[in-house]
């Protein structure tokens, strides 16, 4: 079924409007029509996208820095793009460190896996649909690392009025997608805390938080390391009156209604909120040994082309918590 049939359908189902989240779930992932289930083939100059992995080498070897270091015998990446930060992380760590250790991805769609496979042939490598299965395979001790990971995750968005927080929705009316805001419960986010004026958008990741909660009593010991775009708060929102939520393709930014006129052939993403980040860790009893900018976490000294970037980026490490 195509977007619009089924969207129109899923419509009515909830009432006559769909909350963002679930807009935005299905135009990422939706079997059929969905933007990472179907229409991406890769990442970098050729997709609509490109990742600081795609354009340079300087995130491989911080990345096998950080491996090295932490002589774990297994490695899970979540979401492994095209799989070239996989295979130059493998490539920077050399043949003799290589041979101790086994690299688990993580990885749900289709096409990007295949792109993967082919890429990463000939290097000790498992794939998994699931991060519990990686864990399984890894006995549960393992360190874990994502590079624009809780971006692409789902979101809830909110808008500040006179009566509280309202949660946007989508409504298709007259061959259009439109926005309208309607009454919520709002979840636990620092960003719902803050004393914002009225008419502020914020964003927040809750999808990624259940995700985080659905496999972490799996994990015994190790870090993991979340790179992405964002920041803490309120610094993530300041001059952003209309939150971060945008949409990309054909590497053209899209902001505002134009990212609801193609589901499906647009990714969307939003600034990741790392206090919440931080927050939802520390609920789960793990504990923050580094939190800093990439620019910070990469080897120097840094191409120019890449220093505002590398500021704009964010580097979470959170460890397990001790074996009781």
């Amino acid at each position: 079924m195509s977007a619009g049939p089924f969207l129109h359908r899923l419509q009515q189902e909830l009432g006559g409007a769909i909350p963002f989240e679930r807009y935005m779930a299905e135009a990422l992932y939706n079997a059929d029509f969905g933007y990472y289930a179907s229409r991406i083939r890769t990442v970098g100059r050729r997709g609509d996208f490109s990742t600081m992995a795609t354009l340079d080498t300087s995130l491989a070897r911080a990345m096998a820095k950080w491996i090295h270091n932490s002589r774990a015998r297994h490695i899970i990446e979540v979401g492994g793009g095209s799989g070239q930060l996989a295979r130059d992380t493998l490539k920077a760590l050399g043949w003799w460190a290589r041979r101790h250790i086994t690299l688990h991805i993580v990885e749900i769609s289709r096409p990007l896996r295949d792109a993967q496979q082919k890429l990463l042939r000939g290097f000790r490598v498992a794939w998994h649909e699931t991060v519990p299965s990686a864990l399984e395979a890894a006995s549960g001790e393992a360190h874990i690392f994502s590079n624009e990971l809780p971006d692409a995750f789902p979101c809830r968005i909110f808008e500040l009025s006179a009566q509280g927080w309202m949660e946007l929705h989508v409504r298709i009316q007259a061959g259009a997608i439109h926005e309208i805001l309607q009454p919520c419960d709002p979840p636990d986010s620092t960003a719902l805390a803050y004393p914002f004026p009225i008419g502020q958008r914020v964003e927040v990741h809750q999808s990624y938080r259940h995700w985080l909660n659905h496999w972490a009593p799996a994990w015994k010991s190790g870090a993991m390391l979340t790179i992405d775009y964002g920041d803490t708060m309120p610094a993530i929102y300041q001059r952003r009156p209309a939150g971060t939520m945008r949409g990309y393709a054909c590497h053209q930014l899209l902001t505002g209604h134009e990212i609801l006129q193609s589901p499906g052939r647009i990714d969307l993403t939003a600034d990741v909120n790392f206090t919440d980040l931080e927050k939802w860790g520390t609920e789960l009893g793990w504990h923050t040994t580094e939190h800093t900018s990439l620019a910070d976490f990469l080897p120097q000294p840094l191409p120019h082309q890449f220093l505002g970037a590398a500021q704009s980026f964010r580097v979470l490490e959170q460890t397990a918590p001790p074996a009781k």
